[in-house]
């Protein structure tokens, strides 16, 4: 595997689920990896330790993705620590789950704050800031496509998401970054499975003609290609990794 000695990653709502398997597959690729979070300190700082243990390197840093000062404040303390960032992951978001109808102000505003809003704030600083040659990965979902009811405002967010990818591709010509997102299936995560009876993770396991759930891994290994080498002539996409649900 090619090494990415020197290059830092930085990626965000990162303490666990996706953003842990990110996180430790980046750094397992040779990158020091800004491990972002927003909640409980030793979630984070466990992970940063398991990096250590495993010979990456890694740094915690807590801020909410959804106020934009915090954000460019990370992006400094980035700087100040290793000069600058190669590649964004934009993993953190929310979900709440509800008809359009029954979806009350505070469901709307709270997945708009983060998975839209929170967004679009790293890509800002990152478009600014992001050293040439870098990459920037954003995290929708395949509910995009699939479109089911009570995923309302989550799909909406998430297809502005893949709106932006494709712009910010165009916008950043001329400094070698590209720009793509992916898009998981039903993945085995805390966020996905709490609150599901086992009838019905059984019955979103066996949508896929490879007949299981997606795994944190799954995801951290499209997101490794496109931060990699190989990913280099990948630009203004969207990667549906969910084993051919859609």
């Amino acid at each position: 595997m090619t090494q990415q000695f020197n290059k830092v990653a930085l990626v965000t709502g990162a303490a666990g689920g996706i953003g842990a398997a990110i996180s430790e597959r980046l750094a397992r690729d040779g990158f020091t990896v800004i491990v972002n979070y927003a909640g409980k300190d030793e979630p984070a700082e466990a992970l940063v330790r398991r990096i250590e243990a495993a010979g990456g390197s890694a740094l915690a840093h807590k801020a909410d993705i959804a106020d934009a000062e915090a954000v460019r404040q990370m992006f400094d303390a980035a700087e100040t620590a290793f000069g600058g960032v190669d590649v964004l992951v934009n993993n953190a978001g929310v979900m709440a789950l509800a008809p359009i109808a029954d979806s009350d102000d505070a469901l709307f505003e709270r997945q708009i704050s983060v998975n839209l809003k929170g967004v679009f704030n790293t890509l800002r600083e990152a478009a600014r800031r992001l050293r040439d040659g870098g990459r920037i990965i954003n995290l929708s979902s395949s509910v995009v496509a699939l479109l089911q009811p009570t995923y309302g405002v989550y799909a909406a967010t998430k297809a502005a998401v893949e709106a932006m990818t494709s712009v910010l591709a165009k916008e950043l010509r001329g400094r070698g970054v590209t720009v793509n997102s992916v898009a998981p299936g039903p993945t085995a995560t805390k966020l996905f499975l709490e609150g599901k009876p086992q009838a019905v993770i059984d019955h979103l396991a066996k949508l896929a003609p490879l007949e299981r759930l997606g795994q944190p891994d799954d995801i951290a290994g499209a997101v490794a290609f496109l931060a990699g080498p190989d990913g280099a002539w990948i630009n203004g996409q969207t990667l549906r990794a969910n084993g051919g649900i859609i």
